[in-house]
């Protein structure tokens, strides 16, 4: 499993619209093959800035099979006119992990 990382720095006038726009991208991703699951998080200290997490199955579904899919030009015109500046996005495998169960 792949895990996506992306920083997400919002015009700090659109972050309410940038919340309801993301609901709405959130059905998109969530249909693509290899997707597993993602959250998006805002940051307490500086309100407009975001994490988004993303679970993709392979490296590949998402930088070929999402990004060069038809859904990402949906996704990119709700999102991308959001961000300032635009995100570095990251990929990270597991090297360790523990449970609280």
């Amino acid at each position: 499993m792949i895990l996506e990382v992306a920083i997400l720095d919002i015009k700090p006038e659109m972050a309410g619209e940038f919340e309801i726009a993301f609901k709405t991208a959130s059905a998109i991703i969530g249909s693509m093959p290899g997707y597993v699951s993602h959250e998006l998080q805002r940051c307490i200290e500086i309100r407009n800035r975001y994490i988004l997490l993303v679970r993709w199955k392979s490296l590949k579904d998402h930088t070929v099979g999402f990004r060069e899919s038809p859904e990402y030009q949906k996704w990119r015109s709700l999102l991308h006119h959001f961000y300032d500046p635009f995100p570095t996005v990251e990929h990270y495998e597991v090297v360790a992990s523990v449970s609280d169960a």
